[in-house]
C-alpha cells in the first residue's frame, strides 16, 4: 500500500501507470472471486482505496497546473 506522501513524489505518468497496473490487479481478483475461492476479501476494497488515492492525487495536479495557466 502506497501512502500518500510517497504518491506527491510521483510523475503524472507513473500515477496512471500505477492506476492501470491496479485496476489490472482488481480485475484479475474478480476473476479469482468468480472461479474460485479467495482467502483474503479486504484485498478488493486494499485496491479501490489505493486506486482512489492515486486518481485525487492526479486530480489535484490537474487543477493546480488548471488554476496557473487561468492567472
Amino acid at each position: 500500500m502506497t501512502k500518500a506522501s510517497e504518491i506527491r513524489k510521483y510523475a503524472l505518468d507513473k500515477i496512471e501507470a500505477e492506476v492501470n497496473g491496479i485496476e489490472r490487479k482488481l480485475f484479475d481478483l474478480r476473476s479469482q472471486a468468480v472461479t474460485e475461492k479467495i482467502a483474503d476479501t479486504s484485498q478488493f476494497k486494499k485496491l479501490r482505496k489505493e486506486i482512489a488515492r492515486l486518481r485525487t492525487e492526479a486530480r489535484a495536479r490537474t487543477l493546480a497546473t488548471s488554476r496557473q495557466s487561468a492567472k
